[in-house]
């Protein structure tokens, strides 16, 4: 997949990218690497792609908005979901000319793998743009710096609320999390904390802005007799694991997970 950003100003493609997929995550990576070489836009124009809005009109939980959404909201950024491909005239015709003279650039150059094609898009883009690049009617460049207080890496993160229960456990994707029994962990018990997952395989679990310190058992790995017996703290939690493992066969989440993102494992687990 292929991505373009454009300035509104003119018609030159900012910058380029091939990823395997169009996912949050492949959007993060390229929205923090736009920002931090132009400065934040007063909003993005996107098409209607479900990383850009909530497309389910049945849906009666959380903000309103998705992960990318939330991010472009930390950052006081909006997004503009456009109604039709020809009101985002400029985009398309980019997309227009790089699906079809991009692709032939790759062939000739002999890029036959994702970075190989990569390594070719910045001298690509510099010689589209020195070709079919126009002025901007206005000069004027209106991408504010990044502030201070702009903590990308914290905005451009995966970010799930959970109760915690009475036995400092959480679920996070097939993933039970076990906190470590401080005083700030219990006085979250019973109240929304919210997992911190991190594009690089960092996660962090949050109550009040607070980090807590845990450790991981993964639901996917069978749980077996001894592991019960011998977790005095967690015993009734693993036998209860145990038993609806053994009622019924493994079935996969429906709707969108976080390891749909990554094909390998990001958190370490066990």
């Amino acid at each position: 997949m292929h991505a373009a950003r454009v300035h509104r100003q003119c018609d030159e493609p900012a910058d380029a990218s091939s990823v395997w997929s169009e996912s949050t995550f492949s959007y993060f990576h390229a929205t923090r690497a736009y920002l931090e070489a132009w400065g934040k836009p007063v909003a993005f124009y996107s098409d209607k792609h479900g990383v850009f809005r909530v497309n389910h009109p049945g849906a009666l939980g959380g903000d309103g908005m998705t992960q990318f959404g939330r991010a472009l909201h930390a950052l006081n950024i909006d997004i503009i979901c456009a109604h039709s491909s020809q009101a985002k005239g400029r985009v398309e015709r980019a997309h227009k000319t790089l699906q079809d003279r991009l692709v032939k650039e790759l062939r000739l150059a002999g890029a036959a793998t994702l970075a190989a094609g990569n390594a070719l898009l910045p001298a690509f883009t510099a010689d589209y743009n020195a070709r079919f690049g126009k002025p901007p009617a206005n000069e004027k460049d209106l991408h504010r710096p990044l502030r201070a207080g702009d903590d990308l890496e914290d905005a451009f993160a995966w970010k799930e609320e959970r109760t915690l229960s009475q036995a400092l456990t959480l679920q996070y994707d097939k993933v039970i999390f076990i906190l470590e029994p401080s005083e700030k962990a219990k006085a979250a018990i019973g109240k929304r904390v919210t997992v911190v997952d991190y594009p690089d395989g960092r996660l962090a679990i949050r109550h009040k802005g607070v980090e807590l310190a845990y450790r991981t058992f993964d639901k996917i790995r069978q749980v077996d007799q001894g592991t019960i017996a011998d977790n005095k703290r967690l015993g009734s939690v693993l036998a209860m694991i145990r038993d609806e493992q053994l009622r019924r066969e493994p079935e996969r989440r429906s709707g969108p997970r976080r390891r749909d993102q990554r094909d390998t494992r990001l958190f370490k687990v066990g």
